[in-house]
């Protein structure tokens, strides 16, 4: 078996509505080859992974892989729940899968839930060899491989504090992005979103970060204005230093004058000896030192968000209690076997390293780490209770002293942060904390969290929810209404067409499409993002309040779609075309791909279908929220019954647009109004605009507000580029189009009566990764409408290069088209001049555009040349 291809689909999708690892795989000759055939093959797999018998299988019982084992099963889907597996073994719970056959022998179709992309694709890889050698009688060593998915997942994860914030705002259905690797990370959409990097947020005071982040400063500036503090120096020199430290007396405190995590902190420093080693690792860290008066008592951190204190912890540096028989080293190896002791941020608490500070500590007290302590013997192995460095907190939120809390809230604001960590030593912190009693030794700008939501002993405290209700209040919004828009042909001009009726009426749109991305009326980004990187990238602009995104089928099948929930979805129909691909074979297929935008409407949102497509009709049973249907045909007999049972429909009726909800009927405007239905003739644009008025009303917009939109909404360049845009060259017309299908070609077609008597000239383009039975196909339903045909070939794909010329002419042949009136020409801007050099008085031009800009710039230079040649004739 080995794998074709393997990829993350990062949103709902063709299989699941949740994210999934995709993976092809040629089972060959394991094809012929199911479980049962294998001599001793479930007792191979019950020795390696003896945790599958937990899966169900299809069977929906304990142990029912393990039957399905026994009674015959593939490779493929044998590798589905060995990579489910791999990822529950790794801390990662995930439970979905799904192996599908496809019509190709040996290939199938295997999807697994992931928690982490990497780790889901690691895993499904692994799966794949460890199946493999199961079939080849040999046993894979499964704990290097769990092990390696850990520390993938490691790698990955958002920190502590990032992560708690990221879960409170799911817990209230605020929408999450990580921004990159690290932990930056958005919360909300568009205008209404905010940002974080770990607990510093999008409003955090620069200028207190600054503060903050220079020990000496916050120190000068917290005791100018009344608050405890030890006495300190800034120093670059070791000379330096012992004066200061001369000065102050022993015993004093050594660290950088910026940092974090404690990370070249050393306390109690009683020595000249101890000063110099403690410069020494200190000056790894900065260039320039704080050295303060040591003060004596314990350690705690307390949280102050918004101006108002959240929480307090009591830190206490990693430490080993004798036994009488262990030796320090094994005393730490035992803690840090503790499953709640993790790498890094990885778990609540952080496993225990013996590093420089810790060597230190050793030698002052003449211990190594072979030394073995008296029962009962406590040895501090840090000098400071930082968690990063195995520490451990208990919570004292609820015994600080409601003075030593005030005080800290007049440290906040007087850094100037809505979140701090304030560090404080105490000998009592039931007091008032005083220069009697202690002092603040420094302040972070972006305190974890960890130590408050999961402390050692103590009440855990939801920090995050106060970060959370910080970013947003009671009554603040976090998302702008999404509109989704999908179908096989339409889609583009619905999309744009909905986005200027939300954009008319006062908002700032941000709209997705096949042409690129447009934030307000500017095309920001050209090119096709109706995937889901052109979503993420509107729902990232600030300045927008409404998202309006094409969808288009390839986007759902690689990546999946690019959003959790939309408020509107819209399926415009459903005909041939891109057949064949990525396993969609069948319009059935097509159907249920298309339809997964309807899967993930919001309860309260709208489901809008086109009641004249059967197959769109098919997907009301999948589809949420309320179903609004829209047809050209009042009496469509499902239009009706679903206007009777009291839902919203828009159709046509005496030549109007009317949205209709049982007796109540809101007129929006004439169909001849409409410029896009080119007068009525258009039924395609009127069906769209049905779409556009449907989409719109379920946004809460009334019938005047969308009248001014369709109303003015043209089918121009500048408006609608590539989409029936019509030029008047003088004595014939063009019209610029990107029907390239079967279905636009004939709508196309049954138009151009009405807009030119004479004859019909096209430019023709057959995609290269369509079906071969397909471009023919094309083809022949270009032989009914056209006079001559200019075929070209500026979208082969992969195949070479005039073959695709040569199955649209095969097509057209087979309808009995004259050869004669057939041109082939490779070169698309060759084939432009000689479609429009062939027009003669009253004539029509249908160019398809691949290219849309270059096509537009074609015609109107050839205008441009015509009109000269018109003006000098005139002359003469």
């Amino acid at each position: 078996m080995k794998i074709i291809e393997i990829r993350a689909l990062r949103g709902a999708n063709y299989y699941s509505r949740h994210p999934v690892i995709y993976m092809q795989v040629d089972l060959g000759e394991l094809e012929e080859k199911p479980s049962d055939t294998i001599s001793e093959f479930k007792r191979r797999v019950e020795k390696i992974l003896p945790s599958l018998v937990e899966h169900k299988c299809s069977l929906g019982y304990h142990g029912g892989f393990f039957e399905r084992l026994d009674r015959g099963t593939w490779a493929g889907h044998i590798a589905e729940h060995v990579a489910i597996e791999l990822q529950c073994l790794a801390k990662m719970e995930v439970y979905f899968g799904k192996t599908y056959d496809t019509d190709d022998y040996g290939i199938y179709n295997v999807v697994f839930r992931y928690e982490d992309e990497e780790v889901g694709i690691e895993a499904g890889k692994n799966a794949v060899e460890i199946v493999n050698n199961l079939f080849d009688n040999t046993l894979t060593e499964i704990p290097p491989i769990i092990s390696r998915l850990k520390k993938i997942r490691e790698k990955n994860l958002l920190g502590p504090s990032t992560q708690s914030i990221v879960e409170e705002a799911k817990n209230r259905n605020i929408p999450v992005m990580r921004l990159n690797e690290d932990s930056y990370v958005q919360l909300g959409h568009g205008y209404y979103q905010r940002r974080i990097q770990a607990s510093i947020i999008d409003s955090t005071s620069a200028i207190g970060v600054e503060i903050a982040d220079d020990k000496l400063r916050t120190n000068e500036l917290l005791s100018t204005m009344g608050i405890p503090v030890p006495e300190g120096y800034k120093v670059e020199t070791i000379e330096e230093a012992i004066r200061v430290a001369e000065k102050i007396n022993y015993p004093v405190t050594i660290k950088p004058i910026s940092g974090n995590h404690g990370k070249g902190v050393t306390n109690n420093i009683s020595t000249l000896l101890d000063l110099e080693t403690s410069f020494q690792n200190a000056k790894l860290f900065s260039d320039y030192l704080v050295v303060e008066k040591f003060l004596a008592g314990a350690d705690y951190r307390v949280l102050v968000i918004d101006g108002k204190f959240i929480a307090a912890a009591r830190r206490y540096p990693a430490f080993v209690i004798g036994d009488g028989a262990s030796t320090i080293q094994q005393l730490v190896d035992a803690i840090n076997a503790d499953p709640n002791r993790g790498v890094g941020h990885e778990k609540v608490l952080t496993r225990i390293s013996i590093d420089t500070m810790t060597e230190r500590l050793l030698d002052h007290n003449n211990l190594t780490r072979n030394s073995v302590l008296s029962k009962d013997e406590k040895l501090d192995l840090k000098s400071t209770a930082n968690l990063s460095t195995g520490g451990i907190a208990t919570d004292v939120t609820d015994e600080l002293h409601p003075m030593t809390k005030m005080i800290c809230e007049r440290v906040s604001q007087i850094i100037g942060l809505n979140v701090i960590g304030i560090d404080i030593i105490t000998t009592d912190h039931k007091v008032p904390l005083s220069v009697d009693n202690g002092g603040i030794i420094e302040v972070n700008a972006a305190p974890g969290l960890r130590m408050h939501h999961s402390p050692f002993e103590g009440k855990p405290r939801n920090t995050a929810k106060a970060i959370v209700d910080m970013l947003f209040p009671p009554g603040v919004k976090h998302e702008m209404p999404i509109v989704a828009v999908t179908g096989t042909n339409g889609k583009t001009t619905t999309t744009r067409l909905i986005a200027h009726i939300i954009g008319l009426n006062g908002n700032n749109v941000g709209m997705t499409s096949t042409d690129g991305i447009v934030i307000g009326n500017n095309l920001i980004i050209k090119g096709d993002y109706s995937g889901p990187e052109g979503a993420k990238i509107v729902f990232m602009d600030s300045s927008i309040d409404h998202a309006v995104l094409e969808v288009a089928r390839g986007g759902i099948l690689r990546r999946g779609l690019g959003y959790e929930e939309s408020d509107v979805a819209v399926i415009t129909n459903i005909s041939e075309d891109h057949l064949g691909e990525g396993g969609i074979d069948t319009l059935e297929d097509l159907a249920r791909l298309k339809g997964s935008i309807v899967e993930i409407v919001k309860p309260t949102g709208f489901s809008v279908l086109n009641a004249d497509d059967e197959l769109v009709l098919t997907l009301r049973e999948q589809a949420r929220g309320q179903i609004i249907l829209f047809s050209l045909k009042d009496d469509n007999p499902e239009l009706v019954k679903h206007r009777d049972n009291g839902n919203i429909i828009v159709t046509i009726k005496d030549g109007s647009v009317i949205i209709q909800k049982e007796s109540l009927i809101s007129i929006v405007a004439q169909v001849i109004e409409i410029p896009i239905t080119f007068g009525g003739i258009a039924l395609f644009n009127i069906s769209n605009t049905l779409a556009a008025v449907a989409a719109t009303y379920a946004l809460g917009l009334n019938e005047e507000q969308i009248r001014a939109g369709v109303i003015s909404f043209s089918p121009s360049i500048g408006q609608s580029p590539g989409r029936m845009n019509i030029i008047d060259m003088g004595n014939f017309k063009v019209m610029i189009d990107y029907s390239h299908n079967i279905g636009a070609v004939r709508a196309i077609g049954q138009m151009l009566p009405f807009i030119s008597s004479g004859k019909k000239i096209r430019m023709a383009v057959g995609t290269g990764n369509r079906r071969t039975q397909d471009i023919i196909g094309f083809g022949e339903s270009l032989a009914e409408f056209y006079d001559h045909i200019v075929i070209t070939d500026t979208d082969p794909r992969d195949r070479a290069s005039g073959e695709t010329c040569d199955l649209v002419q095969k097509g057209l042949i087979k309808q009995g088209y004259s050869k004669d009136n057939i041109s082939i020409i490779i070169d698309g801007r060759e084939a432009t001049q000689k479609a429009l050099k062939m027009a003669s008085d009253g004539d029509i031009v249908v160019l398809q555009a691949d290219d849309i800009d270059q096509v537009i710039q074609d015609v109107m230079d050839y205008k441009i040349k015509l009109t000269g040649k018109m003006n000098l004739t005139l002359n003469l």
